[in-house]
């Protein structure tokens, strides 16, 4: 049954409204109810955390559900650790790899981001509804991010 959940779990992804992403994910549990029930169960209590990104401006869902760069941090890494190949030791492989992280931290701190300073100023603009909290809790003020 793997194949036709995975299929439907994509399809909730290819909505392009947060209304349709919710009745799609809603599609899915009714669907995984009856055949899965644990799979129906585990989606259930993890909705808020798959569906936390209909809470930000629809053009930048795909950024925010995607592992692209953790993907290219791990190749990275992989292609450095391999010119070395053995390591004398633990601490060794640590350097290197702590070397690496430092040289990515500061190349997204100098310009090349994934989500660039407007786009997290328009994303934090954006208001959310949080199923967790009353109303009144989720008037707090909005932050701006530094342009």
């Amino acid at each position: 049954m793997w194949p036709a959940v995975k299929a439907m779990l994509h399809s909730v992804y290819d909505q392009p409204t947060a209304t349709a992403v919710h009745e799609q994910f809603d599609r899915l549990l009714e669907y995984t109810e009856g055949r899965l029930p644990k799979v129906a169960d585990h989606l259930g209590d993890a909705r808020e955390d798959l569906l936390a990104f209909t809470g930000f401006p629809d053009d930048v869902w795909r950024q925010i559900w995607s592992n692209n760069p953790t993907e290219r941090l791990n190749r990275e890494i992989r292609r450095r650790t391999d010119v070395v190949g053995i390591f004398p030791n633990r601490d060794a492989i640590i350097r290197l790899i702590g070397a690496v992280l430092a040289e990515q931290t500061d190349e997204w701190a100098e310009g090349r981001r994934y989500l660039g300073l407007e786009v997290l100023n328009r994303c934090r603009l954006t208001p959310t509804t949080d199923t967790t909290t009353t109303p009144e809790a989720t008037t707090d003020p909005l932050i701006e991010l530094p342009a």
